[in-house]
């Protein structure tokens, strides 16, 4: 197993016990996929199921959270009180404000985003707009940093929809470890809404 970087460790450990389904995502997750930090990273990101909202809160228990969905204002900080969030969502737990069972995570750049997301069933509904779902077992993995991971094709697909330049810089990074069945899923599921990315996937 390769080093895991420490704000990953302090997320496996933090997560070991939570009673749901969870899985690594966003910039970190491509990094587990190739063993290495490759670029700094704001936050570090999880998805979570709309039905597991409550497991969650509960879990988090004496955490800051901060709730953003369809309801909430954007640049609100009240703190989160469990109600139930609509999709779509997502928690922040700012480093600042962060503390588990005593112990304050002051600016020490753990800052949690906790990414609310539809299954129906075994399956991740991964988009409704176009509708795309896959058997959540195809979707997530244990990475070599030994928690569950978001697979690089289900990361890519993510990314796929803000190609802001740092999604670029993992699609790129990625895409060499790839396999063909990775390709051929992704490159089906972005082409349904055409995509920059298409010629790339069939080279």
């Amino acid at each position: 197993m390769s080093t895991i970087p420490e704000h990953v460790a302090r997320l496996t450990a933090l997560m070991s016990t939570f009673d749901a389904p969870w899985a690594l995502c966003g910039g970190w997750a491509v990094d587990a996929w190739l063993e290495h930090q490759t670029r700094d990273h704001e936050d570090i990101d999880i998805i979570v199921f709309q039905e597991d909202q409550r497991v969650l809160f509960d879990h988090l228990a004496g955490w800051t959270m901060i709730a953003h969905g369809p309801h909430v204002a954007g640049d609100t900080d009240e703190r989160w009180d469990g109600r139930r969030l609509e999709l779509p969502a997502h928690i922040h737990i700012p480093a600042k404000f962060a503390f588990d069972r005593g112990r304050v995570f002051s600016e020490d750049g753990f800052t949690l985003e906790a990414i609310l997301n539809e299954r129906s069933g075994g399956d991740w509904v991964l988009s409704r707009e176009v509708m795309i779902s896959r058997p959540l077992n195809r979707c997530v993995r244990q990475s070599a940093w030994g928690l569950p991971t978001v697979v690089p094709e289900v990361a890519l697909f993510f990314k796929a929809q803000d190609l802001r330049r740092r999604d670029r810089a993992d699609f790129l990074a990625l895409l060499p470890r790839l396999t063909g069945e990775q390709r051929d899923w992704l490159r089906d599921a972005i082409s349904r809404a055409g995509h920059p990315w298409l010629a790339q996937l069939a080279t």
